[in-house]
């Protein structure tokens, strides 16, 4: 069985599929991948089934050594991809003979990679997931230089296909969907969530994306109505829109608590939430109606 040593992580890199939906009664969330698009495709690049595990890797940084061959794909944010300190590019198919070390750069563009092996990242499931889950602590930790990961047998054919289009350019403002969220009536202004543009902050996360007004600006103006009264917690969708008293919304991407006090002015559209796991502290962002 093929085993990949990892020698260095770089910010973050966690083993992640796309979660363990269906436990939200037990206070357990989803989590999994934060761009699930980036991973169905990493997987069927090197013929998993596209919920297999593999590697998320925060902002580059990512060496490992196979100890055996292995079939590959980087996918997500785009950056450096080398073998062997050969470039192999991000988004294709490539092999690691025996020994080989792969590296994944700094990105140029988004933030999150995602590594597919053949086979998958074969670690223990936990609720039938083997996401790490950084909130609630399921799963297996965050990876760390020395460990070994275990890599499963193959489980379909491969693809004719080895290779998939990669747009490095970025648009310098991501527009993404919004839909009505269940407590948009709470807000004084609803309007103002469509109206101008947000920028990412540092302290954003696979818990959520939290966002305020570009330009220095810590915080935008009050929008809860006063009259609206004290909202109790409730469920938290994956991809909400949470605005607390202070305006500024908070996007909940993989890891987002299961409730929540604040209310959910809007919802983020599948497609939306995976652009959003890719944005960098400082990014602009503005939102459209649904």
């Amino acid at each position: 069985m093929t085993g990949l040593q990892i020698l260095a992580t770089g910010p973050l890199a966690t083993v992640q599929d796309l979660g363990r939906p269906g436990h939200a009664h037990l206070g357990v969330p989803r989590s999994g991948a934060a761009d699930r698009g980036a991973l169905r495709l990493a997987n069927r690049l090197v013929g998993n089934f596209e919920g297999t595990a593999g590697i998320e890797v925060t902002l580059g940084g990512l060496r490992l050594r196979t100890d055996g061959r292995a079939l590959v794909a980087v996918t997500g944010a785009v950056g450096a991809v080398m073998v062997n300190g050969r470039p192999v590019g991000t988004g294709a198919r490539t092999e690691l003979p025996a020994g080989g070390e792969l590296s994944i750069g700094t990105p140029v563009t988004g933030c999150r990679s995602y590594l597919a092996v053949r086979g998958g990242i074969d670690v223990p499931a936990v609720l039938g997931s083997r996401s790490t889950d950084v909130l609630a602590g399921l799963g297996p930790p965050p990876l760390a230089a020395g460990d070994v990961l275990a890599v499963g047998p193959p489980q379909a054919a491969l693809p004719a296909v080895a290779m998939a289009p990669v747009d490095a350019h970025r648009d310098r403002i991501t527009v993404v969907t919004l839909f009505d969220g269940p407590r948009r009536e709470h807000l004084a202004d609803p309007a103002s969530l469509t109206a101008g543009m947000w920028e990412v902050g540092a302290d954003s996360n696979r818990v959520g994306v939290r966002l305020a007004r570009p330009g220095g600006t810590a915080q935008s103006p009050a929008n809860h109505r006063p009259d609206a009264g004290e909202l109790a917690s409730e469920g938290i969708a994956h991809g909400s829109v949470q605005v607390p008293p202070t305006g500024n919304p908070v996007i909940f991407l993989a890891d987002h608590p299961v409730t929540g006090g604040y209310p959910v002015a809007g919802v983020l559209s599948a497609h939306s939430l995976d652009a959003v796991a890719q944005l960098v502290a400082g990014s602009l962002i503005r939102f459209r109606t649904g």
